[in-house]
């Protein structure tokens, strides 16, 4: 009896260890086809390339794709931004592959405010909002090197207006009030716009003073020229001379009449006054 228990015991665990031993060699037998060990292929490099042309490419590979997207202004709309596995990577047939793409149409974003920022720190602003620096204009300021004013498809822009990512933000910057020096242009018997346009030839900031504090200014731009300050000429008859970017006093009055206009010795000026309270227009 216990002869046979033995011989039983033997062959059982015979064929335990036969069947352990045929399931290890199937199981790595099987390995190489299950991995597909040795079907790796290279990833190929699709940036740069159109999300079209890069689809094409990787299906050819048997690659599932999925596609996200973000937005450089330095980049082709629908073009392939990053890719993953990186190029070179070794990546077996059927893999997902993850690509970002350049969107077709940018999102749009606040202004950010670069009033009174060196130029450095408002190229850095923009260029973290994905903006970018259009042209760059100087004018004279005391506030050498601040941005003065920002615009955008030449229209000033304000901190907080909607524009897309990837426009071009023209900046006008102070380069200091200098050393040039002109004779005070003659402006009395001008209109406001007329002696507006005359001035930014100088580079001169010109400051508003009712002549009059008793008559109302009912529309600045028509509004007359009857005293500036500085004048054109001193006392001397000789001219006096303003440094660029500085500022002139324009005294104005709606309707005046011939002798509220401050003759200034200077006759090449134009010359708009109302007789009768009715103003003649040039």
């Amino acid at each position: 009896m216990k002869e046979k228990l033995k011989t039983s015991f033997l062959w059982n665990f015979v064929v335990v260890i036969t069947l352990c031993l045929l399931l290890y060699i199937l199981f790595f037998a099987s390995l190489h086809c299950v991995t597909r060990h040795g079907k790796e292929v290279a990833m190929p490099d699709v940036r740069g390339k159109s999300m079209d042309s890069a689809l094409a490419q990787l299906k050819v590979l048997n690659f599932e794709v999925l596609i996200d997207s973000t937005y450089d202004p330095t980049s082709r709309p629908l073009s392939v931004l990053k890719q993953m596995p990186d190029t070179g990577s070794f990546v077996k047939k059927g893999r997902t592959i993850f690509l970002t793409v350049n969107m077709l149409t940018p999102p749009r974003i606040r202004m950010p405010n670069l009033k009174d920022l060196s130029y450095r720190s408002a190229e850095m602003i923009l260029r973290n909002n994905k903006l970018l620096v259009g042209d760059t204009t100087y004018k004279p300021d005391i506030a050498t090197g601040a941005i003065l004013q920002a615009s955008f498809n030449n229209k000033p822009i304000n901190p907080g207006d909607l524009v897309p990512q990837g426009s071009k933000i023209d900046l006008v910057i102070g380069n200091g009030l200098g050393n040039t020096e002109w004779d005070v242009p003659n402006i009395t018997g001008m209109t406001v716009d007329e002696a507006m346009i005359y001035l930014n030839q100088f580079n001169l900031q010109p400051l508003l003073v009712s002549a009059d504090q008793l008559s109302e200014i009912s529309d600045t731009p028509s509004a007359v020229i009857v005293d500036q300050n500085p004048r054109p000429f001193n006392d001397a008859g000789q001219s006096n001379r303003i440094k660029m970017g500085n500022f002139i006093d324009l005294y104005i009055k709606q309707n005046p009449i011939p002798e509220d206009i401050r003759s200034s010795g200077n006759t090449n000026a134009p010359t708009n006054v109302n007789d009768n309270n009715s103003q003649k227009r040039r």
